[in-house]
């Protein structure tokens, strides 16, 4: 069965097409095809795939358990689809934006995070720090990114797998620990902590993975 929500009604109101045409312009997921990175919809409202895990309870059939975060306003659920089930995948392009700066809202309280796209700087983008999450960590002035639109509208981002970043503190290492995997805990020009080998000082430029925030090498001049 479907699991979008009115979406076919509203689909099928407006096309004016019969259930055939409808199904062929859009692309639907099976309950395995359900799988981390991917983009569907859920009642009337796009979601990311954040974790999926297709197994079989006892002698039951195979169900897929997921973690799903709603691309517009954040929030993060659990979803268990069945062999059964059938999603929408949501159709979201991917465009060039920029990070331009951020600014606080006293009003409401939150974090604004404005961006700009790439080929057309009048294309602006406004996203807070709740729908962000995470990304906030790794967003300095100028950074490219991969904006989200659904509906000609910017939802969210997706960043570089890796990006390079200045340390601005870096205690120095102690003298004779020279351990094999000995490491040490570094400041990024964003303000978070990466763990590094010992031999990263202040002032150097390192690669970081941002999928996890973990140091990937040293980068070159």
């Amino acid at each position: 069965m479907a699991r979008s929500g009115t979406l076919w009604a509203k689909l099928l109101a407006r096309s004016g097409q019969n259930c055939i045409f409808c199904y062929n312009d859009l692309t639907m997921l099976n309950y395995n095809e359900i799988k981390e990175r991917k983009y569907i919809v859920l009642d009337d409202t796009p979601y990311e795939v954040l974790e999926a895990h297709v197994f079989r309870k006892q002698q039951r059939k195979p169900v897929n358990q997921t973690k799903l975060r709603n691309l517009i306003n954040g929030s993060v659920r659990q979803e268990t689809f069945h062999a059964q089930d059938t999603v929408v995948e949501a159709d979201i392009n991917k465009t060039k934006y920029v990070f331009s700066f951020m600014k606080s809202n006293r009003q409401n309280g939150v974090d604004e995070y404005w961006f700009f796209e790439r080929e057309k700087r009048s294309n602006r983008a406004l996203l807070t720090s709740e729908l962000l999450g995470d990304a906030v960590k790794y967003l300095k002035e100028d950074c490219e990114v991969d904006a989200l639109v659904y509906n000609d509208t910017v939802i969210g981002i997706t960043l570089p797998l890796k990006m390079t970043f200045k340390v601005i503190e870096a205690a120095p290492a102690v003298k004779g620990n020279t351990a094999n995997g000995a490491s040490k805990l570094v400041k990024i020009e964003t303000g978070i902590m990466i763990t590094t080998p010992l031999f990263v000082n202040e002032g150097d430029s390192i690669v970081v993975n941002t999928t996890d925030a973990t140091y990937s090498e040293r980068a070159q001049a």
